[in-house]
């Protein structure tokens, strides 16, 4: 399951020195993540619990850790991958803030990985090749569909109402995008020659968008849950990839010509404005890559907000 290598990939991409690229190629995205979740500080009222939450912490990357630290009586990091919330911790300079940092490892979907798993062992995969691509996909749409998807996940440890702050830190797409990568790395290992075919498939295409909407909704009633009365939460997320090439656009700071592609469905702020009431929305690109030779240069389109329980 890609869950399983959350911590390999993330040595890579998170950090100190993920920071220092960032700071130097993509300041705005920094900076934009920064500010909101400042001001989500501000607004969190002084009657509501000091504590503050951050689900899909990793090792902190874009979260200010100090800031909240110096403003919390505690501050909850919640991610499976353990290593990079103890690099989080460990930038720290100060042992008492350091002190205030705790720890909890979990898969915040409350293990719909798993449960894909399990579905797509109960399926007779040699049989269904045979069968032709029809039958293989209908089998894997039935996998789809049948993914057990808490209503919100249960996390050891975290009680509902316990937080003044919570913050959903660039995690959402990674709900929902790592179990259908596990499905198609499945489809690669056990029918090479299918894979792309899902693309034709309306049924799966379907399933696989529901799905989408089905762990969105679990990670926002998860958010609601958690926060007290008079809290705030702060929600960061990619919304769309986008390739490109070198140049600049007709505002001559972003990179030009480029490919875009959605990541969360198109219903994603009408399900928001039925959940929460939205106090702020910020839009910035945030650039991970450089273009080389023949390769393009990669980045997100991301969407950061300020909620309210109504």
């Amino acid at each position: 399951m890609r869950i399983d290598t959350l911590s390999g990939s993330n040595s890579q991409t998170q950090g100190a020195q993920r920071r220092a690229w960032f700071r130097r190629y993509a300041p705005e995205h920094l900076d934009q993540s920064a500010a909101l979740i400042k001001q989500a500080l501000a607004l969190r009222s002084p009657s509501a619990s000091q504590s503050t939450l951050v689900l899909g912490a990793g090792a902190c990357t874009e979260v200010p850790l100090e800031l909240l630290a110096r403003s919390s009586e505690e501050v909850v990091l919640v991610d499976f991958d353990l290593p990079s919330m103890l690099r989080a911790r460990g930038e720290l300079a100060s042992p008492a803030l350091q002190k205030r940092i705790r720890f909890v490892q979990a898969d915040i979907t409350g293990g719909v990985s798993s449960s894909l798993d399990r579905q797509i062992k109960r399926q007779p995969w040699p049989s269904l090749v045979e069968q032709g691509v029809d039958a293989f996909f209908d089998a894997a749409t039935a996998c789809i569909e049948l993914i057990d998807v808490p209503e919100p996940p249960v996390i050891d440890t975290l009680r509902p109402g316990d937080f003044g702050l919570v913050i959903s830190s660039l995690v959402l797409s990674q709900l929902f995008s790592y179990p259908l990568l596990d499905m198609l790395d499945h489809i690669q290992n056990v029918a090479p020659d299918f894979l792309f075919e899902q693309e034709r498939h309306r049924h799966y295409q379907d399933a696989s968008q529901i799905f989408r909407m089905r762990v969105i909704a679990s990670h926002l009633h998860l958010l609601s849950s958690l926060l007290d009365t008079g809290g705030v939460i702060a929600l960061l997320t990619d919304i769309r990839a986008f390739a490109f090439r070198e140049g600049k656009d007709e505002r001559g700071g972003t990179p030009g010509p480029r490919r875009t592609v959605p990541i969360v469905p198109r219903l994603f702020p009408e399900l928001l404005q039925r959940t929460f009431t939205i106090v702020e929305e910020k839009h910035w690109e945030w650039i991970t890559d450089l273009p080389e030779k023949e390769r393009p240069g990669r980045g997100y389109e991301v969407v950061g907000y300020i909620l309210k329980n109504p």
